[in-house]
């Protein structure tokens, strides 16, 4: 069950992105996603909501863009 939960994987993100891992992975260690990460020992999360937005406001500054 994904609806309860708070955070996202870093390979969520990824997929719900359309990225690599990889690429996922160094965006976060950047703080380029300007999303808060949340490192619980070598496990890296992000706030599911905060990602939720990111994305979307990507969606939505991307419509009607063919650039």
């Amino acid at each position: 069950m994904t609806e309860g939960k708070l955070t996202m994987t870093i390979p969520e993100f990824a997929r719900l992105a359309g990225i690599s891992k990889n690429q996922a992975y160094s965006l976060a260690a950047t703080d380029a996603l300007g999303v808060p990460i949340i490192r619980f020992g070598k496990r890296l999360v992000l706030p599911r909501k905060a990602a939720l937005n990111l994305l979307q406001g990507e969606i939505q500054k991307g419509s009607g863009n063919d650039n």
